[in-house]
């Protein structure tokens, strides 16, 4: 009688919060279901729009590391599958390419919303997402291991060439750098990095013509073949999550990282001994005697799809508006990103990024054909990575391969 009366106390507390919950979202109807990223700050988001569930509110969330290639389709049918978004300055391309989302306006002139006018991203002149959070992809080092090889912190890749030799050499890692190298999107975000580090243009001036099989592209991609040499054989395998598992047992002096994963670095859960407190977020490298950072600059943020019902998209803006309310900050939500939201302060983990920010790193270009030639780099790199092909063939085969889907798209003609 006594643990069924405290369960039953139980069970009305948690109703009772998540009426709460689900009055303080002011939705009376509808259905959300959300597709985005799977990383602690995005888990966060997917939470705040949770719990507006309830009294015939549904709010799903499809966090997942394949949300890249889940986006178009899921949003391309009448109604949409997902409702909502998650997206990043190269990931809305795609779904406004193809018509997919709607402008927030109206919505925002209806129920307002707890954000900053920085955080609406206008394209068009039209509001088409929210932004949330800042990124960038940085240098991360382990102190004590630099130290021990007799190395300074490296800020060119040169210099991270130099140190990779050394600490392999005292015998200190046996893969002594790491980076999201796996065949797909994230290689070749790798390469867009040390690309635009070497000074290249993607496109010809005023024209959706690509221009990366030149010296510029050359020298990245032998860039990347020289730092492979020093990753694990599997790399063309590894992405994010698995890179930083790595760093987290003790198996790496050095890694590009994203500033949005660095906070479980320093807080020492599930971290072998001695990492967290000798783990130093930095800043953008450089390569090739350039000035320019290696990397680029990115906001992540939601947006409403188009082709789901008045009610759907009003339910899902209300339970986003949750998601991102300032009340969702405290010390362990403010570790997991650089947010744009009121009440964030920097933390340690925000350094790496403001590092980047400070260089004047260029943002991803948000060009209706960028993400075209980012699927072909991405398809076509692991050839020359893998010995398969020289760099010029490898440049030639990604811009045909570009130019095929640029001109199904009608950006070329």
């Amino acid at each position: 009688m006594k643990k069924t009366l405290i369960g039953a106390l139980a069970i009305g507390a948690l109703m009772t919060a998540s009426n709460l919950s689900h009055a303080a979202c002011k939705i009376e109807k509808g259905k959300v279901n959300i597709i985005g990223n799977e990383f602690p700050a995005i888990q966060t988001i997917g939470a705040g729009a949770k719990a507006c569930a309830g009294d015939g509110v549904e709010v799903k969330a499809n966090l997942t590391k394949e949300h890249k290639t889940i986006q178009v389709p899921g949003l391309t049918g009448n109604p949409a599958e997902y409702s909502v978004a998650i997206v990043a300055n190269s990931s809305i391309v795609p779904l406004m390419n193809d018509d997919l989302i709607r402008p927030l306006d109206d919505l925002i002139a209806k129920h307002g919303g707890n954000f900053k006018d920085n955080q609406k991203i206008s394209i068009g002149g039209k509001t088409m997402a929210i932004g949330f959070m800042a990124n960038a992809q940085h240098f991360v080092y382990r102190k004590d291991m630099l130290e021990k090889a007799g190395v300074e912190p490296p800020k060119t890749y040169e210099d991270v060439l130099a140190a990779a030799k050394a600490i392999k050499e005292k015998g200190l890692a046996k893969y002594p750098f790491g980076g999201a190298y796996a065949a797909g999107w994230g290689l070749a975000q790798e390469f867009n990095n040390m690309y635009i580090g070497h000074g290249g243009k993607f496109f010809k001036e005023g024209s959706a013509m690509p221009s990366i099989n030149g010296p510029e592209g050359v020298a990245t991609l032998n860039m990347m073949k020289s730092l492979a040499e020093y990753m694990n054989p599997d790399f063309l395998t590894m992405n994010n999550n698995e890179i930083n598992a790595e760093w987290k047992a003790g198996n790496l002096p050095m890694m590009q990282m994203w500033g949005s994963r660095a906070g479980p670095l320093l807080a020492g859960e599930g971290t072998a001994p001695g990492v967290p407190e000798n783990t130093v977020l930095a800043w953008p490298l450089t390569v090739a005697g350039k000035d320019i950072p290696a990397t680029t600059l990115w906001w992540d943020g939601w947006t409403i799809a188009k082709n789901v019902s008045d009610e759907d998209a009003e339910a899902s803006y209300l339970a986003m508006i949750n998601a991102i309310d300032p009340k969702i900050m405290n010390d362990k939500v403010a570790e997991q990103a650089v947010w744009l939201i009121d009440g964030y302060k920097p933390t340690p983990a925000s350094a790496g990024v403001f590092a980047t920010i400070e260089a004047k790193a260029q943002p991803y270009p948000m060009l209706p054909y960028q993400a075209l030639l980012h699927t072909a780099l991405g398809a076509e790199l692991p050839d020359f990575l893998a010995g398969k092909e020289t760099a010029e063939k490898t440049l030639a085969d990604a811009e045909a391969a570009y130019i095929t889907a640029a001109k199904e798209k009608g950006f070329i003609k």
